[in-house]
């Protein structure tokens, strides 16, 4: 059998696509089949910080060849997770590239031929086997400490492939179009390592490695095929997954050797599991829904199930919050540093300095990152921010009056949505108030003063914080009442609550009218109730 022509290796092929073969290529390779996961999301900024500290070249490769796992919307989902996070790739599916298609389904002619190869000088090998042949197999091989016998190299010779059938029967049935797969033929006893760059030498032995399949019955290939492919056309330097790949290593690293591409094959680095707060496990998605925090970048929306799982950016955090925080799950930079911005993060980031073992995900310490980091913003960056969680909660803010309110109040707040709660009032007036905080100590005396204070408002010769408060403590000291007993009520008046900057700075920012207003309201209220 004949094997196409290959394309051309790396070196030349680089050359053709005006790329320099020394310079540092990343992948971020996710599959469209739901949300971005925590997990996902640092591996794309471990990608991401690593091309950019070297100069390279991030790429976005959707690895979408389980038809069967594809879940409409997933793929524009992740690119729109990672332009909130402001990781854009320097090649992707939207912003085209050298070395194109960037997704897998689009890439399905080029993968036969390699596959084919393989077969031909004894690395692979045509699996006929139908699903009932697979069944039996399964049955026959089934013991007590082998629940789940693998098609490996001790029951492939008791199978229908190319290894068992005589030549004229594999042409045969190719001819005849019969449904096969192709499988790779491990090696029955060897012992095969790497250098990974987080966990050094790492061994495996093949014999526990069954004949992963690695073209299917429809032409697509599966992961395995794929990946070492499509890494090698298009110059990945490094690559980048979560350890859970680790079992699959060896059969790629076969892939590279058989394929003679071992010389361009990439530095891997097997990132560790992010585990549940206890520290038990890996984190899921159940763990969010059941300790309510969120474990996708954005929210998702399952089309299957119509299922809602939230994101990070729904439930209040900066993008500069949630990069910050993923890039110090499992990674630090040694100087103790915990707040630090994407260039800071860029220009210090190093694989050596990756921990093996899995980080807890401690969701406190999350909004204690977002906390920080609203602290530490400019009101311009946060502005359309708070303007949108104002808008989404129904509230038309003045945007110059917005500006001046930021400032006042941003110490205050945890995640994105308290805005609300702590600028609202500037430019709602409360519907319903903390009365239970102002009836224990409330009296006549207390409700004639408000009334005849409220009432004398529009006579100020200014309307300034330095007015208000005096003209409040003159008020209150002929009227023999302590400023500070009158002080929680005004407060509760104007904003509904116990909460929110200085009171007379408040009344200063929302107006003459409208500070006489609410306080008539509340009044009101409070004689209602009695």
């Amino acid at each position: 059998m004949r094997c196409r022509r290959q394309r051309p290796p790396l070196p030349l092929l680089a050359y053709l696509c005006g790329m320099n073969p020394k310079k540092v290529r990343v992948r971020f390779a996710p599959s469209p089949t739901g949300g971005l996961h925590l997990g996902g999301v640092r591996t794309v900024l471990y990608n991401y910080l690593f091309a950019r500290q070297h100069g390279g070249d991030f790429i976005l490769r959707i690895e979408d060849t389980d038809q069967t796992r594809f879940v409409h919307g997933a793929e524009q989902y992740i690119m729109d997770c990672l332009r909130w996070c402001g990781l854009q790739p320097d090649e992707s599916p939207e912003a085209g590239g050298p070395v194109g298609p960037y997704r897998q389904s689009e890439r399905k002619a080029i993968y036969r031929q390699y596959a084919e190869q393989l077969v031909v000088y004894g690395y692979a090998y045509y699996a006929f086997d139908t699903s009932a042949e697979l069944e039996d197999m399964r049955d026959r091989h089934r013991t007590e400490s082998n629940p789940s016998p693998q098609y490996d190299s001790r029951v492939r010779m008791s199978m229908c492939n190319s290894l068992t059938l005589t030549s004229e029967e594999v042409a045969k049935r190719l001819a005849d179009g019969i449904p096969h797969v192709i499988r790779i033929r491990m090696p029955e006893d060897e012992t095969i390592e790497f250098e990974d760059m987080i966990r050094g030498s790492v061994q495996f032995q093949t014999g526990t490695v069954d004949d992963k399949v690695l073209l299917k019955a429809d032409g697509m290939p599966t992961y395995h095929l794929a990946v070492v492919v499509d890494d090698y056309l298009m110059g990945i330097t490094h690559a980048f997954r979560g350890e859970e790949w680790l079992p699959s290593a060896p059969v790629h690293l076969l892939l590279w050797k058989y394929l003679g591409w071992v010389a361009q094959m990439p530095q891997w680095a097997h990132l560790p599991l992010i585990l549940k707060p206890d520290g038990h496990g890996k984190l899921s998605k159940r763990d969010g829904d059941r300790l309510g925090f969120p474990v996708f970048a954005m929210n998702w929306k399952d089309p299957k199930s119509d299922e809602l799982t939230r994101g990070f950016r729904e439930m209040g955090f900066m993008p500069e919050a949630v990069v910050n925080l993923h890039a110090l799950l499992g990674w630090n930079d040694g100087s103790g540093r915990e707040i630090m911005s994407i260039d800071e993060l860029c220009s210090g980031f190093s694989m050596d300095r990756i921990h093996k073992g899995g980080a807890k995900f401690d969701f406190e310490k999350a909004k204690w990152f977002n906390q920080e980091w609203i602290k530490r913003s400019e009101t311009e960056r946060l502005l359309p921010d708070v303007a949108a969680c104002l808008e989404a909660a129904g509230i038309q803010a003045n945007i110059d009056i917005l500006k001046q309110v930021i400032p006042m109040v941003k110490e205050r707040c945890t995640l994105m949505t308290d805005f609300v709660e702590q600028t609202g009032y500037f430019f709602k007036a409360p519907v319903q108030w903390d009365l239970e905080s102002v009836r224990p100590k409330w009296t006549p005396e207390k409700q004639a003063w408000f009334t005849q204070w409220a009432s004398g408002l529009i006579s100020l010769p200014a309307w300034d914080t330095p007015t208000i408060e005096a003209d409040f403590k003159q008020a209150a000291a002929a009227g023999g009442i302590k400023p500070g007993e009158l002080q929680l009520p005004l407060r509760v008046m104007l904003v509904g609550g116990k909460f929110g900057p200085p009171v007379f700075e408040i009344a200063a920012m929302i107006g003459q009218e409208e500070t006489t207003s609410r306080i008539r309201r509340m009044l009101s209220a409070l004689n209602s109730t009695d």
